[in-house]
């Protein structure tokens, strides 16, 4: 009995895994690719930057196929070499790009990420004079230089743009902003939508405050560099070194003025600005873990403000956390997303 319900198990993980064994793999670049748009940026961050790229599996045989790209924006801490599979880590995109690829949930896309971990642990890719126009280097420099480097099909129609984490706050404030460059955009877990609030973040700006030198931000704790890193994003101050940045809190006092810049970068804030450009996107999505807190809930309200607003969109909350559920949402969702939005037709101009 024993051995007939081995054999049984058997059976049945070689029949669900026999269709992968011998499916076809993508292949994974590292390129350098120089930024003028963070050059000169006062947190000292180069601007030649990293910039990983997974060819599909046809890739190199289809000699005169172009493909649809997809843009991936990895979240704060992360960077691109642990989530392409060039180091270990909690996800290996290529991975989950072959196994969506093998399953017949997607179709052959280029997908692109660029490394954003800068000094301060992560870009928030934004545009600041402390670290450098992220915003701009994304939507312009990058695009233009994947185009030109590979057999894309350049045409907003076949770009879409996603992200998880600080990588989702990246995709819809660049998406939201440029549906001439990007057709389609998908939040994964999408931090920092909401302002910034006094009562929920007076502790972890205190710790954040503590920093004196940029050498310190190695030992700070998590949130305190998430809180250095919005203030060289959303509050530079040239003027204030060696950080070169202000906090919404500073000797226990509020600062009304730099807690505004930071709403002014908070897309909850910000969207009722861009209903008309979300409304020429071909496809929004967004998603977070139930537990995922206050993502889940900063995500209800951005779907009860795009209903009111009449912007065509896919909404999702499901059980799980902030990473326990990612890979198998890129893989069931993001990626069978694009393949539906974005266009794999070449137009002839």
């Amino acid at each position: 009995m024993v051995r007939t319900v081995f054999a049984t198990a058997l059976l049945a993980t070689f029949l669900v895994l026999a269709p992968f064994a011998g499916a076809q793999k993508g292949t994974v670049e590292r390129v350098k690719v120089h930024s003028k748009f963070l050059e000169g940026n006062l947190e000292g961050d180069l601007p030649d930057r990293d910039v990983t790229i997974y060819l599909p599996p046809g890739y190199k045989s289809a000699v005169h196929q172009r493909y649809p790209v997809v843009y991936m924006l990895h979240g704060f801490t992360d960077n691109d070499e642990k989530w392409m599979g060039l180091a270990k880590h909690w996800i290996n995109l290529p991975a989950v790009i072959d196994k969506a690829l093998a399953s017949g949930e997607a179709r052959e896309t280029i997908v692109v990420m660029p490394n954003a971990f800068t000094r301060y642990f992560g870009s928030m890719y934004s545009n600041s004079v402390t670290i450098g126009d992220w915003e701009d280097f994304i939507a312009q420099e990058l695009v233009q230089y994947i185009d030109a480097h590979y057999r894309t099909i350049s045409d907003a129609a076949s770009r879409g743009l996603a992200g998880h984490s600080m990588g989702g706050y990246g995709a819809m404030r660049i998406g939201m902003k440029h549906p001439e460059i990007f057709s389609s955009i998908y939040l994964l877990s999408p931090c920092c939508l909401a302002a910034t609030e006094r009562q929920t973040t007076a502790e972890m700006m205190q710790q954040a405050a503590a920093v004196k030198d940029p050498s310190e931000v190695e030992k700070a704790g998590f949130m305190a560099k998430a809180m250095l890193a919005s203030g060289a994003a959303w509050s530079p101050n040239p003027k204030n070194p060696p950080l070169y940045l202000d906090l919404p809190l500073n000797d226990g006092e509020w600062q009304p003025a730099v807690a505004a810049k930071w709403a002014a970068n908070a897309p909850l804030v910000t969207v009722d600005q861009h209903i008309t450009d979300l409304k020429r996107l071909k496809g929004f999505a967004f998603d977070a873990g139930d537990k995922d807190q206050p993502i889940a809930s900063n995500i209800r309200i951005l779907d009860e403000t795009l209903k009111a607003n009449s912007v065509t969109h896919a909404f999702e909350i499901y059980e799980g956390d902030h990473l326990n559920h990612i890979a198998d949402r890129i893989e069931t969702k993001v990626l069978p997303f694009f393949s539906k939005t974005l266009s794999f037709a070449v137009e002839h101009k």
